[in-house]
């Protein structure tokens, strides 16, 4: 039976999307004959976290997935040497980033290429160009690449000129947050639920200001997750003077997610760049409307079930936000055409696409 290494060294518990990816994707590979032996290969942090989800042994690296220096070195060298010692067929590294050289193939999943294509809004100007040159290194050593849109698998194709032959394209899947009850929704008013990094990309900013459009007698709550320290969102949340209408949160627990999505109007991402949107997915098959920015990848992924707006006119998020709020025939037809939309992506075809890319890289029919 074929071995085959993951490289769990982002895997620390604060990765958000690419961590649900790696965790959702061998879950439902634990749940079928894959034909596969797993070796998780993991960083110091993922490895005081529950694995119980890894269909196989894990093998602590002692390597900091959280120090980037250290990280980078561990990308870089240590994976292809781990894979030399455990004697693997194949090396998978799921989160864009993976070995420089290996003496086996590496399928490489590449979620976005987002400091090539947007540079201007990553939050990090200095790690850019070293990001850029591990992407480029990854990529040349990948036997295949896996990407999780059509726009990314363009964009990886422009950037890192990787022949279009060599990409796969296998989307994301999502499903509804546990404890969550529908029937809860609007029971503490008009409440669009935003969820995610404060990287300059995601837009936030756009609902804020959109906010302030809106005449107070239709104005919705806006809850906006996923916030670290200091939050960037506050001075312009006084600028705009509308903290009574906007709550910034940190990141927040199982729990009160579920209760968020309970009560949710709608939600709301105005990113101005994705490789995918996972909580797009999340929301529809929970029954939440969605609201959308106008871009390629989230036409890809909402299809007719989402309400767009254009990310760069803080005048159509608000007609957006006021839409949805207002026209209770509108939610209804978006919950039913979003739970349509969200059944065409699962786990389980995730899993089986990603292991036919492995037999192809091995060879197996």
């Amino acid at each position: 039976m074929p071995r085959v290494l993951v490289d769990l060294l982002s895997f620390t518990g604060t990765k958000g999307g690419m961590e649900t990816y790696t965790r959702e994707l061998y879950a439902a590979i634990g749940r079928a004959p894959a034909g596969y032996e797993f070796v998780g290969f993991v960083s110091r942090e993922g490895a005081a976290l529950d694995t119980s989800w890894f269909p196989g042994r894990i093998v602590e690296s002692g390597i900091s997935g959280e120090n980037r220096f250290e990280w980078a070195w561990g990308e870089l060298t240590q994976v292809s040497r781990a894979a030399s010692r455990e004697r693997v067929d194949l090396i998978h590294a799921p989160a864009t980033l993976g070995p420089r050289r290996a003496s086996v193939p590496t399928v490489l999943t590449i979620h976005d290429v987002l400091y090539f294509s947007h540079p201007e809004h990553m939050s990090t100007p200095l790690y850019t160009e070293p990001v850029k040159w591990m992407e480029k290194q990854a990529s040349r050593n990948a036997a295949r690449i896996v990407t999780i849109s059509p726009t990314s698998a363009s964009e990886i194709t422009k950037y890192l000129h990787v022949p279009g032959e060599r990409i796969d394209v296998v989307p994301l899947a999502g499903s509804a947050p546990k404890g969550v009850e529908r029937a809860r929704a609007g029971e503490e008013g008009p409440l669009i639920l935003a969820m995610g990094n404060r990287r300059p990309h995601k837009n936030w900013a756009a609902l804020i200001r959109a906010t302030a459009l809106i005449p107070e007698d239709k104005r919705a709550r806006i809850v906006i997750t996923g916030g670290r320290g200091e939050d960037p969102l506050t001075p312009i949340v006084d600028e705009y003077g509308v903290a009574d209408w906007v709550d910034l949160r940190g990141w927040v627990n199982d729990e009160e997610v579920a209760r968020l999505y309970s009560v949710a109007t709608a939600l709301a991402i105005p990113s101005f760049a994705e490789g995918f949107s996972l909580p797009t997915i999340e929301a529809m098959a929970a029954g939440i409307p969605t609201l959308l920015s106008d871009i390629d990848v989230h036409r890809y992924v909402g299809g007719d079930a989402a309400h767009y707006f254009d990310p760069t006119d803080d005048a159509d998020v608000a007609r957006a936000i006021t839409d949805v709020v207002t026209n209770a025939a509108l939610r209804a037809q978006m919950v039913r055409a979003g739970y349509a939309q969200a059944a065409g992506f699962s786990w389980d075809r995730t899993a089986s696409e990603t292991l036919s890319v492995f037999d192809k890289v091995l060879g197996r029919h």
